[in-house]
């Protein structure tokens, strides 16, 4: 499924212009701004100059991405579409995710293999920081409903099993942030949309298998994760979160084969002192597991 892309915001960073030097001095400023030339130079100065100036109009080649598949948004070559479902899962429920910006081109994002497995019309993916009503009408729609739950843990968050089998109105639509744990914080506290829908929470005692990347702690599930266990509550159906982990199985055991080693959480470093090769721990700034804390 193809993500809806949103206008980059004004806390959006700024790239500089191709071709564009930081180390720039003022006199070469001054040369292409056609300031004056300095009063004398060494022998051979002016054609090495002329030379250097040259490289300037040199056209940049963008950098050649490798062909990925239009499915899983794997590279090619490392597919992973023999590990996800022939035929999408029938569900019933509704799935937004709520993606920060930068998730969305980490290599080793889970988002695109949860799509994957989902009808299209099940699973929407916004992504930005800031949602209002002016913004995105459907998803203010979405989130003012009675039927919309969202997972984020906390204080006022219901058990999500629980919950189910006490509400009146049985949940049709669920909203998962996809970022960081600090993104994910800045996501759910700065939008008062998402403080519409009623706030839930997973208890289980499944550890994440996204075991390439660093969590908070020993708890924190990736979106992915989060995502199968919650779906396979609301449709009762166990089968759906043994699918949905499949791909990310074989992501992370790839990974492995190929160099790449187990992260452990912060939460496990920190108690430790030290990381399992003997260095220092310093975790990870990129722990990931959006929005499900068990």
């Amino acid at each position: 499924m193809e993500p809806q892309k949103e206008a980059q915001t004004p806390g959006d960073p700024v790239e500089q212009p191709r071709g564009a030097s930081r180390s720039q001095t003022p006199k070469e400023e001054e040369r292409r701004e056609g300031g004056a030339a300095p009063a004398a130079a060494a022998p051979g100065a002016e054609t090495e100059g002329a030379s250097a100036d040259g490289l300037w109009e040199l056209p940049v080649e963008p950098a050649e991405r490798r062909p990925e598949c239009s499915r899983c948004s794997r590279p090619q070559k490392v597919c992973l579409c023999p590990f996800l479902p022939v035929h999408p899962l029938h569900i019933s429920t509704h799935l937004y995710i709520i993606q920060h910006p930068a998730e969305e081109n980490k290599v080793l994002r889970t988002v695109p293999l949860l799509a994957a497995c989902l009808p299209q019309d099940k699973c929407k993916v916004k992504i930005g920081r800031r949602f209002s009503e002016e913004r995105d009408p459907e998803l203010s729609t979405v989130c003012r409903k009675s039927g919309t739950l969202i997972l984020y843990p906390g204080a006022e968050a219901a058990n999500l099993e629980e919950f189910i089998l006490d509400s009146p109105i049985y949940p049709t639509t669920i909203i998962i942030i996809d970022g960081t744990w600090s993104q994910a914080k800045d996501i759910f506290y700065k939008n008062s949309l998402f403080r519409l829908p009623t706030q839930v929470q997973l208890k289980t005692s499944i550890s994440s298998q996204y075991v390439i990347r660093t969590q908070p702690t020993n708890r924190c599930l990736s979106t992915l994760e989060c995502a199968a266990v919650a779906l396979s509550i609301l449709e009762k159906n166990i089968y759906i979160q043994e699918t949905l982990l499949r791909p990310l199985q074989a992501l992370c055991s790839f990974q492995l084969q190929h160099g790449a080693q187990i992260r452990l959480s912060k939460e496990h470093l920190l108690k430790n002192g030290f990381g399992s090769n003997g260095s220092k721990a310093r975790g990870d700034p990129h722990a990931t597991g959006s929005s499900c804390w068990l």
